[in-house]
């Protein structure tokens, strides 16, 4: 399925189901928010890194939150669809922003029992070792939902955005998670040692 998207490139990998909330001031992005509040309210966060790159995420206006009296804005969003880019117009013709012809996947929610029991319990790991007391039920947590608070770098995240498949998303963070915690778990030692250091101990004299 293709659709042409205004575009609004950021230094972020938005992913779907993600609220995000902006802070609107350029006035091409203001021009970009008045023209999709009553038409669509679609647009494409594309990814910006060392340049635009092709895969973005069409984000749904919820809601303008406020507006300023300069005109800026704070806006409500959430992350629907990833897409890939085919074309992009810097700007749009008659517009001060940019626009593309864009594609989107289709994303195959398929997962084997064994491999989201595997993320499940790494990621429950993950989060006791950063001391995150977060409850975490199954069915309501996807590859998506907390890959921002892992550690994955910006580039990682995007690696993640082009995987079609939610079992390679899983397969993709287990294995991060499986590098983090050894990690994670060193220092949490390192800091029970450190904290021994600080008290005073009953120490058996040794005979010689």
């Amino acid at each position: 399925m293709s659709d042409y998207l205004p575009i609004f490139p950021l230094k972020l990998v938005a992913f779907p189901g993600e609220r995000l909330n902006l802070h609107i001031f350029e006035p091409r992005y203001k021009q970009l928010i008045h023209d999709i509040k009553d038409n669509g309210r679609k647009f494409g966060i594309g990814v910006y890194l060392d340049r635009l790159m092709p895969y973005g995420t069409e984000v749904e206006l919820l809601e303008i939150s406020k507006v300023y009296d300069d005109g800026r804005m704070d806006i409500k969003t959430v992350g629907r669809r990833v897409f890939e880019m085919i074309t992009f117009d810097n700007p749009t013709k008659g517009k001060l922003y940019a626009g593309g012809n864009v594609h989107y996947y289709e994303n195959d929610p398929r997962v084997p029992k064994t491999v989201y029991d595997e993320f499940l319990f790494y990621l429950k790991e993950l989060l006791r070792l950063m001391d995150q007391k977060v409850e975490i039920r199954p069915l309501d947590v996807d590859s998506f939902t907390f890959s921002h608070k892992i550690g994955l770098k910006m580039e990682e995240e995007y690696e993640l955005l082009q995987m079609e498949k939610e079992a390679d998303r899983l397969k993709f963070l287990t294995a991060h998670l499986m590098r983090v915690i050894p990690v994670l778990r060193e220092i949490e030692q390192a800091k029970k040692r450190i904290q021994m250091n600080g008290h005073f101990k009953n120490l058996d004299p040794l005979n010689f």
